[in-house]
Protein backbone atom coordinates (compact mmCIF):
# COMPACT_ATOMS: atom_id res chain seq x y z
CA UNK A 1 0.00 0.00 0.00
CA UNK A 2 3.02 2.44 0.76
CA UNK A 3 4.20 1.75 -2.94
CA UNK A 4 1.36 2.42 -4.30
CA UNK A 5 1.33 6.15 -2.40
CA UNK A 6 4.58 6.74 -3.24
CA UNK A 7 4.07 5.81 -6.81
CA UNK A 8 0.88 7.91 -6.74
CA UNK A 9 2.92 11.06 -5.31
CA UNK A 10 5.70 10.67 -7.85
CA UNK A 11 2.86 10.50 -10.91
CA UNK A 12 1.28 13.12 -9.90
CA UNK A 13 4.59 15.21 -9.40
CA UNK A 14 5.83 14.15 -12.87
CA UNK A 15 2.70 15.42 -14.25
CA UNK A 16 2.62 18.36 -12.99
CA UNK A 17 6.16 18.97 -14.16
CA UNK A 18 5.68 17.98 -17.72
CA UNK A 19 2.75 20.66 -17.64
CA UNK A 20 4.90 23.71 -16.38
CA UNK A 21 7.75 22.15 -18.78
CA UNK A 22 7.16 23.83 -21.78
CA UNK A 23 5.28 26.89 -20.34
CA UNK A 24 8.62 29.22 -20.19
CA UNK A 25 7.70 32.84 -21.39
CA UNK A 26 7.99 32.61 -25.03
CA UNK A 27 10.57 34.77 -26.85
CA UNK A 28 9.26 36.91 -30.28
CA UNK A 29 10.65 35.87 -33.45
CA UNK A 30 9.87 38.64 -35.28
CA UNK A 31 9.59 42.51 -34.64
CA UNK A 32 6.17 44.55 -34.49
CA UNK A 33 6.30 45.33 -38.19
CA UNK A 34 7.03 41.56 -39.13
CA UNK A 35 4.19 40.47 -36.87
CA UNK A 36 1.92 43.43 -38.58
CA UNK A 37 2.98 42.53 -42.04
CA UNK A 38 3.03 38.64 -41.81
CA UNK A 39 -0.25 38.12 -39.61
CA UNK A 40 -2.37 41.42 -38.72
CA UNK A 41 -2.41 43.09 -42.31
CA UNK A 42 -3.28 39.87 -44.51
CA UNK A 43 -5.83 38.49 -41.82
CA UNK A 44 -7.45 42.24 -41.68
CA UNK A 45 -7.80 42.25 -45.22
CA UNK A 46 -9.98 39.26 -45.51
CA UNK A 47 -12.29 40.64 -42.72
CA UNK A 48 -12.66 43.83 -44.37
CA UNK A 49 -13.44 42.07 -47.93
CA UNK A 50 -16.79 40.80 -45.93
CA UNK A 51 -17.81 44.09 -46.45
CA UNK A 52 -17.98 43.34 -50.85
CA UNK A 53 -17.86 39.59 -50.50
CA UNK A 54 -20.52 37.06 -49.07
CA UNK A 55 -18.35 34.35 -47.64
CA UNK A 56 -20.97 31.91 -47.85
CA UNK A 57 -20.23 32.40 -51.97
CA UNK A 58 -16.53 32.24 -52.05
CA UNK A 59 -14.70 32.81 -56.00
CA UNK A 60 -13.49 29.41 -57.51
CA UNK A 61 -10.12 28.05 -56.24
CA UNK A 62 -7.28 29.44 -58.28
CA UNK A 63 -5.02 26.91 -60.74
CA UNK A 64 -1.85 27.16 -61.82
CA UNK A 65 1.62 25.39 -60.00
CA UNK A 66 2.57 26.49 -56.71
CA UNK A 67 1.57 25.99 -52.82
CA UNK A 68 -0.72 28.90 -52.76
CA UNK A 69 -2.61 27.37 -55.88
CA UNK A 70 -2.99 24.01 -54.98
CA UNK A 71 -4.17 24.73 -51.41
CA UNK A 72 -6.60 28.23 -52.37
CA UNK A 73 -9.41 26.37 -51.83
CA UNK A 74 -8.79 23.94 -48.60
CA UNK A 75 -10.34 26.83 -46.19
CA UNK A 76 -13.19 28.60 -48.08
CA UNK A 77 -16.37 30.56 -46.46
CA UNK A 78 -17.16 31.61 -43.24
CA UNK A 79 -14.12 29.47 -41.86
CA UNK A 80 -11.84 31.95 -43.57
CA UNK A 81 -13.26 34.75 -41.82
CA UNK A 82 -13.33 32.97 -38.11
CA UNK A 83 -9.31 32.19 -39.03
CA UNK A 84 -8.50 35.59 -39.86
CA UNK A 85 -10.66 36.58 -36.48
CA UNK A 86 -8.98 34.32 -34.64
CA UNK A 87 -5.69 35.41 -35.95
CA UNK A 88 -6.23 38.97 -34.96
CA UNK A 89 -7.18 38.04 -31.35
CA UNK A 90 -4.21 36.00 -31.25
CA UNK A 91 -1.61 38.82 -32.26
CA UNK A 92 -2.89 40.86 -29.68
CA UNK A 93 -1.18 38.61 -27.14
CA UNK A 94 1.82 38.42 -29.66
CA UNK A 95 2.88 41.91 -29.90
CA UNK A 96 2.76 42.02 -25.99
CA UNK A 97 5.21 39.28 -25.49
CA UNK A 98 7.82 40.99 -23.37
CA UNK A 99 11.17 41.23 -25.57
CA UNK A 100 9.37 42.15 -28.91
CA UNK A 101 10.84 45.18 -30.72
CA UNK A 102 9.92 47.37 -33.08
CA UNK A 103 11.70 48.41 -36.57
CA UNK A 104 13.34 50.45 -35.24
CA UNK A 105 14.71 48.59 -32.57
CA UNK A 106 13.35 50.10 -29.46
CA UNK A 107 11.39 47.88 -27.18
CA UNK A 108 7.74 47.56 -28.11
CA UNK A 109 5.90 49.91 -25.15
CA UNK A 110 3.88 46.56 -23.53
CA UNK A 111 3.75 49.11 -20.40
CA UNK A 112 2.08 52.10 -21.57
CA UNK A 113 -1.45 52.41 -20.64
CA UNK A 114 -2.71 53.55 -24.28
CA UNK A 115 -0.57 50.55 -25.59
CA UNK A 116 -2.34 48.01 -22.93
CA UNK A 117 -6.07 49.93 -24.04
CA UNK A 118 -5.09 49.21 -27.81
CA UNK A 119 -4.28 46.45 -27.61
CA UNK A 120 -7.60 44.91 -25.38
CA UNK A 121 -9.05 46.75 -27.93
CA UNK A 122 -7.58 44.81 -30.86
CA UNK A 123 -9.05 41.63 -28.72
CA UNK A 124 -12.47 43.31 -28.59
CA UNK A 125 -12.84 44.21 -31.85
CA UNK A 126 -11.56 40.55 -33.03
CA UNK A 127 -14.39 38.61 -30.48
CA UNK A 128 -17.23 40.85 -32.52
CA UNK A 129 -15.85 39.70 -35.62
CA UNK A 130 -16.05 36.12 -34.26
CA UNK A 131 -19.26 36.18 -33.56
CA UNK A 132 -20.34 37.59 -36.38
CA UNK A 133 -18.66 34.98 -38.25
CA UNK A 134 -19.75 31.62 -36.12
CA UNK A 135 -23.14 33.38 -36.81
CA UNK A 136 -22.23 33.92 -40.73
CA UNK A 137 -23.82 36.90 -40.43
CA UNK A 138 -22.58 39.46 -43.37
CA UNK A 139 -23.91 42.54 -42.24
CA UNK A 140 -23.08 41.60 -38.81
CA UNK A 141 -19.73 41.29 -39.95
CA UNK A 142 -19.69 43.84 -42.34
CA UNK A 143 -20.12 46.29 -39.03
CA UNK A 144 -17.65 44.68 -37.02
CA UNK A 145 -15.02 45.91 -39.64
CA UNK A 146 -15.39 49.49 -38.16
CA UNK A 147 -14.77 48.02 -35.16
CA UNK A 148 -11.53 46.23 -36.55
CA UNK A 149 -10.66 49.65 -38.40
CA UNK A 150 -10.84 51.34 -35.31
CA UNK A 151 -8.55 49.41 -33.12
CA UNK A 152 -5.94 49.55 -35.87
CA UNK A 153 -6.23 53.50 -36.54
CA UNK A 154 -5.94 54.38 -32.83
CA UNK A 155 -3.08 52.40 -32.70
CA UNK A 156 -1.24 53.30 -35.77
CA UNK A 157 -2.11 57.03 -34.98
CA UNK A 158 -0.19 57.11 -31.98
CA UNK A 159 2.53 54.30 -32.43
CA UNK A 160 3.19 53.94 -36.68
CA UNK A 161 2.50 57.75 -37.71
CA UNK A 162 4.84 59.54 -35.81
CA UNK A 163 8.38 59.59 -35.55
CA UNK A 164 10.03 57.64 -34.25
CA UNK A 165 7.56 55.26 -35.03
CA UNK A 166 6.77 52.58 -32.33
CA UNK A 167 7.88 54.65 -29.38
CA UNK A 168 6.34 57.34 -27.23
Amino acid sequence: MRFVGIALVLLISACASANTAGLSSPEPTGNLAQLMRGILFPNSNILFDVQSVDPADPPPAASGAGATATFSGIYTGWQVVENAAIALRESATLMSIPGRRCENGQPVPLTQANWIQFTQQLREAADVMLVAARAENQDAASDATNDVAEACYVCHEVYRDTEPRCTV
